[in-house]
């Protein structure tokens, strides 16, 4: 099959022809109908984050495909089956598995980091993990559902409890960030969307920001966003991974407000802890999407309460890839996608 390879940092990713993976007793091949182009892998490529497994390594954690094949103790699956295979693989027995929280699994596997990933024409993965897709859903697009839209799922319905009447600010309208938005919006939040660029913004109010504000140095979004909602918002997203903006999300919050932190950072960032002690703030991390989430969230979007092929901006073949990574570099678009033909 043919794969984009990733040998290290500061490189392209290299097209090869390597040998077709072969699924275990409990596993099954899928034939990869598209992978989204993630950030997550720049910062393999691009900032030194080291991956699980050493490479050489197929990167790619956001993959749509038909099932080729099956393990022997397999079942519930047909040949030719639409599927999405989600961004991580859980162990179902550890401590954080048995309490529903597979998302932060002790033993957790991704593909891409872990185990060989989706930039390919094939992939393995353990059934248990599969989910199957309905036909309302385009199986190219579907591809981003299993992390773009999967982790502000997440943090919108999990970490940030979001009710209707919610008052929600997200900071960084990219990818992740934007669909923090339309399903705070769909959950019945005013949503606030915070960005430098904008298209972004412009992005933002498209799927479902009632307000849109210019980001930038210093506190004057925070105190902006305080301004128009008489003392700040019950929840602010930051979904950037950037310290000035982390603070500025705190600073932007009400009395018991909450920030959901869903950008990653390796970075050490500052808060008020006096105002987080006496005001009863919350700071909470969101990783990723519990499997269990996946079922209503499959539905929402086949059921078009969830844009989806909206999100895609360009989609390119498995020999353009690099190409695909420098538009998201740039910041290029809203989504991008490789797709095998």
């Amino acid at each position: 099959m043919k794969a984009a390879v990733f040998y290290g940092p500061h490189q392209p990713l290299r097209i090869e022809t390597v040998p077709d993976p072969v699924p275990g007793p409990d596993e099954i091949l899928v034939q990869v109908a598209a992978c989204g182009l993630c950030h997550t892998d720049l910062h393999y490529i691009d900032h030194d984050v080291p991956t699980a497994h050493k490479p050489p390594l197929i990167l790619g954690h956001e993959a749509s495909g038909t099932v080729t094949a099956v393990g022997e103790r397999v079942k519930g699956f047909a040949v030719g089956a639409p599927v999405l295979v989600p961004a991580v693989f859980s162990c179902g027995e550890c401590r954080q598995c048995r309490r529903g929280r597979e998302n932060i699994c002790e033993h957790m596997v991704m593909p891409g980091n872990h185990v060989n990933g989706a930039y390919a024409e094939l992939m393995t993965a353990p059934a248990k993990d599969v989910l199957h897709l309905p036909q309302e859903i385009p199986l190219v697009d579907a591809c981003i559902i299993a992390d773009a839209v999967s982790t502000p799922y997440n943090a919108v319905k999990n970490r940030g409890r979001v009710q209707p009447g919610d008052t929600v600010a997200v900071f960084g309208c990219g990818g992740v960030g934007l669909n923090v938005v339309q399903i705070a919006a769909a959950s019945g939040a005013k949503v606030i969307a915070v960005d430098i660029s904008d298209e972004k913004l412009e992005n933002a109010r498209r799927f479902g920001a009632e307000v849109a504000l210019k980001g930038g140095e210093g506190n004057q979004v925070s105190k902006e966003i305080k301004r128009l909602t008489g003392g700040g918002v019950d929840i602010a997203f930051e979904a950037i991974g950037y310290p000035p903006t982390i603070v500025q999300a705190f600073d932007s919050l009400a009395r018991g407000g909450r920030l959901v932190q869903v950008g990653y950072c390796q970075h050490p960032v500052e808060l008020n802890v006096s105002r987080l002690m006496f005001f009863e703030m919350e700071v909470l991390g969101s990783l990723g999407c519990s499997p269990l989430d996946y079922v209503p969230l499959i539905d929402l979007v086949a059921r078009g309460r969830l844009k989806l092929s909206e999100l895609i901006s360009h989609r390119v073949p498995l020999e353009r890839i690099n190409e695909g990574l420098d538009h998201l570099r740039n910041g290029q678009g809203i989504r991008n996608i490789v797709v095998m033909d």
